[in-house]
C-alpha cells in the first residue's frame, strides 16, 4: 500500500500568491452554490473563484450571478460554443483559464466541496516540490449502495496499485497520475504546455494532462485529499455506470491493458473469497485452504487499511469483491460492445471515441 499517496500536503500557509479556482459547469444548480461558498471561504492564499457557465439549462447561471453580485472575488464566466474536435470539460477548462489571473489555477469539479485550507495547501505543496501540476484524490461521499459498488475503485486502485515511488522519482509519462475531480496547475506551465488545449479530444484529464506535462520535461505528483475536499460524484448505480464508462475509454479497457488488469484483480481480490466458500463447504483440502484464507485476510487487509485511511464509508469493505466484479463489467462493456460503448454521452453531450 502506497502510504506516501495516503499523506496530504502540510498545513504551509501563506506565500503562494494569487489561486485562480476554476469551476467549469453544466446543469449543475444543485451542487454549484455549496461549491461556490466553500471556495470563497479559502483561507492561507488569497483566491478568486471563476464559474464556467457551460449552456446550462437549468438556474446555474442564475444561482452564480446572484452569489456574484455580493462577492468581488466571484465571476461567472460564460463558455462559448463548443469547438469543433472539443470535449467540453476541456473547452470548458481551458476558457476559464484564459480569463483567470492567478500564478496558481485550481480546477475542481462542480461536485466538489474545497476545505478552508485546500488551495492554500497545495499550492504551497507545489512550490516545495517544484511540481508543475499537484493532483489530490478528495474523500467521496456515497449515499446509495450503487456507489457504494463503484466509486471505492478510484482509491482503491491509485492507493493500491500506483507506484508512487516510481511516479516521484521519474518523469516518464506513464507514470503521470491525477484525480480530474481536483487539479491545480503553475500558469506558467500550463501555458507552456497547452493546457487543456493539449488534450482537447480527451475524456478523461486526470489521465491526459499530467501525461501531457511529463512529456514536456515538467513534474507532476498525486496526494492524498481526504484532508482538502469532499466530492459527491454520482447519484445512484445508473449514473455511476454511466460516469466510469465514459472513462473507462481512456483507461484500463484496451486490448494489452483489461485482461492483464484481469488476471491481477480476479485472482488477488475475487478468487480468494470464493476458495474460502467453497472450502468452508468441504471443497478444500486442510493445506489449500489455509492458503487460500491467507490470501483473503491479506484483500480484505488491504481493502480495510485503504478504506480506513481516505475516510471512506466502512459499510462498503464486504462489498468489496462484488465493487471489484462491477468494475471489470464496466471496462470489458465499453471494450467488447464496440456499437454501443463506441461513443461516450455524459452532460448531454456525446463524443466518438476511435478504437472504443
Amino acid at each position: 500500500m502506497n502510504l506516501a499517496l495516503l499523506r496530504t500536503p502540510e498545513p504551509e500557509l501563506g506565500g503562494s500568491g494569487l489561486v485562480s479556482i476554476l469551476i467549469p459547469a453544466r446543469n449543475e444548480a444543485g451542487n454549484i452554490a455549496g461549491t461556490v461558498r466553500a471556495a470563497l471561504a479559502s483561507t492561507g492564499t488569497p483566491v478568486e473563484v471563476l464559474v464556467g457557465d457551460d449552456h446550462s439549462t437549468d438556474g446555474t447561471a442564475e444561482i452564480v450571478s446572484g452569489l456574484a453580485a455580493e462577492e468581488p472575488r466571484l465571476r461567472l464566466v460564460p463558455v462559448p460554443s463548443l469547438p469543433e474536435g472539443w470535449t467540453g470539460k476541456n473547452a470548458a477548462c481551458a476558457h476559464l483559464a484564459g480569463q483567470a489571473r492567478g500564478g496558481y489555477l485550481l480546477f475542481i469539479d462542480a461536485d466538489v466541496t474545497l476545505a478552508p485550507e485546500a488551495a492554500a495547501r497545495l499550492a504551497a505543496h507545489a512550490a516545495r516540490t517544484a511540481c508543475d501540476l499537484v493532483s489530490a484524490v478528495p474523500r467521496q461521499r456515497m449515499d446509495s449502495l450503487g456507489e457504494r459498488l463503484t466509486v471505492p475503485m478510484i482509491d482503491f486502485l491509485l492507493v493500491g496499485y500506483l507506484p508512487v515511488a516510481a511516479m516521484r522519482a521519474s518523469l516518464r509519462p506513464s507514470l503521470g497520475a491525477a484525480c480530474g475531480q481536483l487539479i491545480l496547475a503553475s500558469r506558467t506551465a500550463y501555458v507552456a504546455t497547452g493546457g487543456h488545449g493539449g488534450i482537447r479530444t480527451s475524456l478523461h484529464d486526470g489521465v491526459r494532462l499530467p501525461r501531457l506535462f511529463r512529456a514536456q520535461g515538467r513534474r507532476t505528483d498525486l496526494v492524498a485529499g481526504r484532508d482538502l475536499a469532499l466530492c459527491h460524484m454520482y447519484a445512484g448505480f445508473r449514473e455511476a455506470w454511466a460516469g466510469f464508462s465514459k472513462n473507462a475509454h481512456e483507461g484500463m479497457a484496451t486490448p494489452r491493458a483489461l485482461p492483464v488488469w484481469t488476471l491481477l484483480l480476479l485472482l488477488g481480490q475475487v478468487v480468494p473469497w470464493l476458495l474460502v466458500a467453497a472450502g468452508l463447504l468441504g471443497g478444500l483440502g486442510p493445506a489449500a485452504f489455509a492458503l487460500a484464507a491467507a490470501a483473503l485476510a491479506l484483500s480484505l487487509a488491504t481493502r480495510t487499511a485503504i478504506t480506513l485511511a481516505v475516510r471512506e464509508p466502512w459499510p462498503s469493505i464486504p462489498l468489496h469483491p462484488a465493487t471489484v466484479l462491477v468494475a471489470l463489467a464496466i471496462q470489458w462493456n465499453v471494450l467488447l460492445r464496440r456499437e454501443r460503448a463506441g461513443a461516450a454521452s455524459w452532460k448531454g453531450r456525446t463524443y466518438p471515441v476511435s478504437g472504443a
